[in-house]
């Protein structure tokens, strides 16, 4: 239960920020600034968390080059694209789109670790990537830009290449150094790269004169996504199975639509509960792994019985 309890909490945490995030920009804080502002606190924390816990350092120069591309994968052009793209499209859009994160797991995957895609696999990137197209391409209210709703969503779905990629990347760090040293140096490599595009949004607000509503948004985009999510996710992948995580990879989407339209920032319409169940089904049937055949003799060796 307290497995089940993690991972919902961290599905919620993520899912309210694609409706969180709308109250905040860019009325008050551009997209870029809040970037600026959760990378940077982000790396400051995890700094101090591997300072004390982890103590230890990135050795080698395939770990430490490996470690930079996480940071500029997985942080830097991740939030920047994100957030971007959120800015631009609603956040029914932005959620549905950023679930075919896992599919670009496994064509990394393909790509970098040689894994063979079977049919099913093959079938299921069809299905999503026609959901993704339909989302992508489909018109409707943006927000701030209006017809800029297809920018946005490509936008989305670059951030979600990103991810996945990065979460090829980091796998082989996670297993052979503390989580904090790995995060540490991500968020750090990530903060040099958003400050130069967001540092002049994040220094443009009055943060004296911000409602507290505001400061309370900004603290949860900063805390509770970034710092919050990360832990219990971290925690609950140490117990839970593969199965039980593809399961809360859906039900992200399907929290942020009821946020969304509970806090009037979006509406459901039957095209996008359409275009939603395609990838929904695409993804579960990327998910599925395929089987590997025993051949005797060789991965089950035959063994002289005694009469």
């Amino acid at each position: 239960m307290r497995v089940h309890a993690a991972l919902f909490v961290v599905s919620l945490i993520y899912a309210a920020n694609y409706s969180l995030s709308k109250e905040v920009m860019p009325q008050y804080v551009g997209p870029y600034g809040i970037v600026v502002l959760r990378v940077v606190s982000a790396a400051v924390v995890f700094e101090v968390l591997a300072r004390v816990f982890a103590k230890e350092r990135i050795t080698g120069r395939a770990d430490n080059i490996r470690s930079v591309l996480c940071g500029i994968s997985g942080i830097g052009l991740n939030q920047l694209l994100f957030f971007g793209g959120l800015n631009l499209t609603t956040p029914i859009s932005a959620s549905l789109v950023q679930t075919i994160s896992p599919i670009v797991v496994v064509l990394a995957s393909v790509v970098l670790l040689g894994e063979r895609i079977t049919l099913k696999r093959a079938l299921g990137i069809g299905l999503a990537g026609a959901g993704a197209a339909m989302v992508i391409l489909s018109r409707g209210p943006a927000g701030a830009a209006g017809q800029s709703a297809a920018l946005g969503n490509l936008l989305i779905l670059l951030n979600a290449t990103f991810f996945g990629l990065y979460l090829v990347l980091v796998a082989p760090l996670m297993r052979k150094y503390h989580a904090f040293t790995v995060l540490a140096r991500s968020f750090l490599v990530g903060a040099f790269i958003v400050v130069p595009f967001g540092l002049r949004q994040a220094l443009a607000p009055d943060y004296a004169e911000l409602p507290l509503r505001i400061w309370v948004v900004i603290v949860y985009m900063i805390l509770m996504v970034t710092v919050v999510a990360y832990l219990l996710n971290n925690w609950a992948l140490k117990h839970a199975s593969p199965a039980l995580l593809g399961v809360y990879i859906y039900l992200q989407p399907i929290l942020a639509v009821l946020i969304a339209v509970a806090l009037g920032k979006d509406h459901l319409t039957w095209g996008r509960a359409l275009q939603g169940a395609l990838i929904f089904v695409g993804v579960w049937l990327v998910s599925q792994k395929p089987k590997h055949k025993t051949v005797i003799g060789k991965e089950v060796p035959l063994e002289p019985v005694q009469d």
